[in-house]
């Protein structure tokens, strides 16, 4: 018996990225820092909060590369006269990423409490009916 990857299935036709997807969003990995939490706060809306404690606005990055959402944070070492008998917040850079659906749109991005909140918003699409008009061979 032989088996059918995902994206070969016969009725899946030109779905063959879709496994690539998978993978990619599989080895993306993340270590869990910094946490974070996803929430549905609408039918068609998403919310993204990252814990950032410590990290400025300057510190954070946010992009859209190839329908996915990097957000990277690199803290700027402002050491100066500071002598730490205890370092338990961590300050290390980091890159989280989520992988978009078509339709998926970044809104906006607020830091709140040492919060950072990415909201993204899902498009509706346009229900498309097309009538195929069959001609003699």
């Amino acid at each position: 018996m032989t088996k059918l990857a995902l994206g070969t299935h016969p009725f899946l036709l030109g779905f063959e990225g879709l496994e690539r997807l998978v993978e990619r969003t599989a080895k993306s990995g993340n270590e869990g820092y910094p946490p974070y939490n996803i929430e549905q706060t609408s039918d068609t809306s998403y919310r993204i909060t990252l814990a950032v404690a410590g990290f400025a606005e300057d510190d954070l990055s946010i992009t859209v590369e190839d329908a996915t959402l990097l957000i990277r944070g690199r803290m700027t070492e402002d050491m100066g006269e500071r002598v730490f008998l205890h370092r338990g917040i961590a300050g290390r850079q980091f890159q989280r990423a989520f992988v978009l659906a078509d339709g998926v749109e970044v809104g906006a991005a607020t830091m709140e409490n040492g919060l950072l909140h990415i909201d993204l918003n899902r498009k509706q699409p346009d229900r498309v009916i097309q009538t195929i008009q069959i001609s003699k061979g």
